[in-house]
Formats: C-alpha cells, structure tokens, sequence
C-alpha cells in the first residue's frame, strides 16, 4: 500500500531524514521505533504532507505521489492521528468527528456505528467539548477521526504517548482489529518498546534520521532490537 524510498526532509538548513525508506502492507503494522528526535515525527510529517520532503518517492497504492500538501493526501486516503492528539478543544466530540467528512463525498456524510462500536465512550460524550475529555478520550477521538475518513493508509504517531494503561489496552485492541479487516496500511510511530513490539510485523528503526533496521518482526527479537531503539 505504502512504498517509501530514499527520502529526506529539512528544516530550514538542517537536514533532519537521510534516505529513509520503508514499505507498509495493507493488513499489516509497520512500527517505526527509535529515541526522542531521531525523525520519527519529521517521516510521519513527510509522508502525510504536513511538512514537504526534500527527496525520494512515496508510492501510495500504486500511484507515486509528488510533494503536495496534506489536504491533497487526505482525500487520497492518508489518515493521520498526530502526536498530541490534536483535537478541536472548543468543537463538541460530535462536531470534530464530523470533520472527517471532509474527505468524502456528501452521501457518506454520517459516522458509522463502527466508531461508537470502537470507542463507546464517545457517543457517551457526542454532545461534550473535545477539551472537557481526558488525554486517553482525546486519543481515541482522534482515532475515530482519522477512521471516518476511511483511508488506505493509518499513520498513528505516539498513540499511548499520557495515556492511562487501560485506554492503550483498549487502542491496542482497536489496532489489532484494523490490521485483521486488511483493508488499510498502519504505520505506527512508539517509544513503547513492549506496545510497538506486540503490535509490530514489520518494524523500522531510525537513528538520527537513518535507518539503522529494518525487517519483518520475524527476523529478529525483543533482545536483539532492543539495544538498538534505545541507543
């Protein structure tokens, strides 16, 4: 689903990723795992549009995408759940579920049963501010969100990031029944070595802005890889 070659990104004059590339499967989770400011974000930033790659190829269900805007990669199915969440405070949980219909055509303009399904808590709480929600009711949000718009692609950065153990229990459990379905590629972004681990078949490490592994979950094992995501 997602073909990922050679890419760099920059910051001004700083070069943040060196050649990354990566490949993520529909029905599958590809974990990108590494220290703080080693480029997680900066890839998910990249891939999604939010901040324009300097170089390489992204190859999105068979059509290379150019560098364009993240508006543009939305309504060809990129989905993202950022670090921090980044719900609407002031909107209502049903107002800022709503807007994922941005990405779909008027019919489809309604938030299936799936989401509450998913996450019940939330049409407990369709009526109440985004900002009244705890951190793990904000995550879930802004899961259900990037669910709406039914993507191909799942790009989930630091998910459990000040989340109560239960709430990642419970978006552990979500993930894992995407991946089931097959219809979409998730690209998970962790620091939680045992989460990202659990979840992973294929995982990606990166170290100041390269990557140091990367290969099926199979070929390697929690001791081996360790070292080399804490480093």
């Amino acid at each position: 689903m997602l073909n990922v070659e050679d890419l760099t990104l920059h910051y001004g004059h700083s070069q943040i990723l060196h050649g990354v590339s990566l490949t993520a499967r529909a029905g599958a989770v590809t974990c990108v795992m590494g220290t703080n400011g080693v480029g997680k974000s900066s890839l998910m930033r990249a891939i999604s549009g939010a901040h324009p790659r300097s170089g390489g190829k992204v190859v999105l269900d068979g059509e290379e995408l150019g560098v364009l805007p993240a508006h543009a990669l939305a309504h060809r199915g990129v989905a993202v759940v950022p670090q921090g969440r980044e719900i609407f405070p002031l909107l209502t949980v049903r107002e800022n579920l709503e807007t994922g219909f941005a990405c779909l055509p008027s019919a489809e303009h309604r938030i299936p049963d799936e989401v509450y399904q998913l996450f019940p808590i939330l049409k407990e709480f369709l009526d109440r501010r985004g900002g009244d929600l705890s951190g793990g009711q904000q995550q879930q949000l802004a899961i259900a969100r990037a669910l709406i718009t039914k993507p191909k692609l799942l790009l989930l950065d630091e998910p459990t990031e000040g989340i109560q153990p239960n709430i990642i229990q419970q978006i552990g459990r979500v993930i894992g029944l995407l991946r089931e379905r097959g219809e979409m590629a998730i690209v998970l972004v962790e620091q939680y070595f045992d989460f990202a681990f659990d979840l992973a078949d294929e995982i990606t490490v990166l170290r100041r802005g390269e990557v140091i592994f990367s290969g099926a979950k199979a070929s390697t094992t929690r001791e081996t890889l360790l070292p080399k995501v804490s480093v």
